[in-house]
């Protein structure tokens, strides 16, 4: 999860999602996640004051969370060359997730920006710090 200024995401060239200030949130799902620790996770990012002054999305009017689904976070180089992705869920369980995620940040009332699941994605962002931080449920 990072901090932004803004935030654009495109596909073939074409914007698909874009913010101003707020988050942009890379999204890992590993084959025991749930729907519970996705609505955890979701309250956690609504919440946690990683905006300037020690503000959450919740507390800043017009902030917005860029979501971005990667399954290379749970990428593991640690043996040969190439990494292993093995610890990465497929699609069948990973897209519904996100979804799930997405869903619940909107149902806490964040507005709610979102790539697109399974596509050769291209982000760019400002980041505002830098401030990086790995959240976990």
């Amino acid at each position: 999860m990072q901090r932004v200024r803004g935030a654009a995401v495109s596909v073939d060239g074409q914007t698909v999602a874009a913010i101003g200030i707020g988050l942009v949130v890379l999204v890992g799902v590993t084959h025991t996640d749930t729907d519970a620790e996705a609505a955890q996770l979701a309250r956690k990012v609504h919440e946690v004051r990683l905006l300037r002054d020690e503000q959450s999305i919740a507390d800043v009017t017009g902030s917005a969370v860029l979501v971005v689904s990667q399954f290379t976070l749970y990428g593991d180089g640690r043996k040969g060359r190439r990494p292993t992705w093995a610890a990465a869920a497929g699609r069948d369980v990973a897209e519904p997730l996100v979804d799930a995620f997405v869903s619940a940040l909107r149902a806490r009332g964040a507005r709610v920006a979102a790539g697109v699941f399974g596509e050769d994605m291209r982000l760019s962002l400002v980041n505002d710090g830098p401030v990086t931080l790995l959240l976990e449920v």
